[in-house]
């Protein structure tokens, strides 16, 4: 039982950080243009466009 007393704080200290580091991504864009870097994936930088 005694376990309980500093794991609980533990856990819930880890899930607050957790939870601050979701937020901090949502502030600063990271989830904003999920599309273009699916699409950026299948694209090299050194390919040409084919005209």
């Amino acid at each position: 039982m005694s376990d309980f007393l500093y794991l609980v704080p533990i856990a819930l200290a880890l899930g607050l950080a957790g939870l601050g580091a979701f937020m901090w991504t949502l502030r600063n864009g990271q989830y904003d243009d999920l599309d273009g870097a699916a699409e950026r994936i299948l694209f090299d930088e050194n390919d040409k466009p084919i005209a």
